[in-house]
C-alpha cells in the first residue's frame, strides 16, 4: 500500500518532470532523484547537452526559501562565475530567462520553488587530509569576500542577515539552540550563559564594509567538492550578510573538537592572507564566532532530528561535546 509520504513524493517528481518543459531540454532528457534532505535534488541528464544539470526543489522550510531570496542567491552565483575564478555551479535560465520556477499544485499545500544549475564533479574533502584543503578554502573565501565588497547587487536582491540576535533567537527558522537534543538542566544553564556572553562580545564588533558583508555562511565540508587540486563551492542557499570571518567558523562545522583545529584555522588564515587581509579585531574574536556557529548548529541538529539520519546519529553526543566546548570558551572569555 502506498503511504501518503510516497504518494506526495511521486506527485513532486511528476511536477518536476513537467517543469523541464520551461527549459531548453530535449525530449530524451532523463531525470533521477539524486538526494533528499531539506530539499529534493534531481540529476538531469540530457544527451543533447555536454554537461549534466542539477535541479533543486526547496521542499523544506518554505518560509525561509522564498522565490525572491532564491533568485538573489542565484544572482550572486552567476556574478561569482562571471567575475572571478571561484568554481561554483553555472545557473541555468529558463526559456523566458527566469531563474526560479514555482510548483503550486493544490496537493502541495504551499508553493515549492525550483532552480537548475550545472552538476559539478568531485567529492567531499576527506577528514584525514584537511590542512592543505583549508588553505585553499581560505584563498577561495577571500576571493568571494573581495567580490562581495565590490559587487553592487540589484535593487531586488534579498538575503538574510546573520546577526547574533537572528541566529540566537532563531529568526529564520533554522532551529533554536534551546530546542536542541537534550537541552535541559545543566546543559540549558551552561548554554544560556554562553548565549549571553556571545551577545555581549559580538555587540562590540564593527559591521563596516571591511568586516561585514555577503558571505556563503555554510562552508562546511558537505558543501565543498574536491577534485585533484580543485575545490568547488556549492549550496549557497544560506548565503546572506554577516561577518566575513563567520565563513571560517562555518568551515569548522562539526569539526570543532578536533585537536588540529588550531592548525586548520592557521591554514585557512594563511590562505586568506595571500589574497587580502582581515581586521585584527575580527581574528581576535574567532573563538566567539565559532561558538556562535556551534549554537546555531545545536538548533539545526534539533530541527533536523526528525528528518535526517545524520542529525539523529550525532544528536546527544553533539550536545555533550558542545557543552565541553562552551565550558572551555567561558573559562577563557567570560
Amino acid at each position: 500500500m502506498t503511504s501518503p509520504q510516497d504518494s506526495f513524493a511521486t506527485d513532486l517528481d511528476k511536477e518536476v518532470n513537467n517543469l523541464l518543459q520551461l527549459y531548453d531540454f530535449s525530449d530524451k532528457t532523463d531525470v533521477s532523484l539524486l538526494s533528499v534532505s531539506e530539499n529534493r535534488v534531481y540529476l538531469i541528464d540530457d544527451p543533447a547537452r555536454p554537461d549534466k544539470q542539477v535541479l533543486r526543489l526547496n521542499s523544506g522550510r518554505l518560509a525561509y526559501h522564498t522565490a525572491p531570496s532564491i533568485a538573489s542567491e542565484l544572482l550572486w552565483m552567476i556574478a561569482l562565475a562571471d567575475d572571478t575564478d571561484v568554481i561554483v555551479p553555472r545557473v541555468l535560465r529558463a526559456k523566458d530567462a527566469s531563474l526560479v520556477q514555482t510548483l503550486s499544485a493544490a496537493q502541495f499545500g504551499r508553493p515549492r520553488h525550483a532552480a537548475i544549475y550545472g552538476f559539478l564533479p568531485g567529492i567531499e574533502p576527506p577528514e584525514d587530509a584537511l590542512i592543505a584543503g583549508f588553505r585553499r578554502l581560505g584563498e577561495i573565501s577571500a576571493r568571494m569576500h573581495l567580490h562581495a565588497k565590490g559587487w553592487a547587487p540589484p535593487p531586488a536582491f534579498r538575503r538574510h542577515t546573520w546577526s547574533p540576535d537572528a541566529i540566537l533567537d532563531d529568526a529564520f527558522g533554522w532551529g533554536s539552540w534551546r530546542d536542541g537534543v537534550n537541552i535541559k538542566g545543566a546543559a540549558l544553564k551552561l548554554l544560556s550563559r554562553l548565549d549571553g556572553v556571545l551577545r555581549r562580545r559580538l555587540a562590540a564588533l564593527p559591521k563596516g564594509k571591511e568586516h561585514f558583508g555577503l558571505i556563503h555562511a555554510d562552508l562546511r565540508l558537505a558543501n565543498l567538492l574536491v577534485e585533484d587540486e580543485r575545490t568547488a563551492i556549492i549550496d549557497f542557499d544560506d548565503c546572506g550578510f554577516g561577518w566575513y570571518l563567520f565563513d571560517l567558523a562555518a568551515a569548522l562545522s562539526f569539526l570543532e573538537e578536533r585537536p588540529d583545529v588550531p592548525d586548520l584555522t592557521d591554514s585557512w588564515l594563511e590562505g586568506y592572507h595571500t589574497v587580502t587581509s582581515l581586521p585584527a579585531e575580527m581574528e581576535a574574536e574567532l573563538s566567539t564566532l565559532i561558538m556562535l556557529r556551534r549554537l546555531q548548529l545545536i538548533g539545526w541538529v534539533g530541527y533536523q532530528h526528525q528528518h535526517l539520519e545524520f542529525a539523529r546519529d550525532i544528536g546527544p553526543g553533539f550536545t555533550a561535546e558542545s557543552c565541553r566546548l562552551a565550558e572551555d570558551y567561558l573559562g577563557r572569555f567570560d
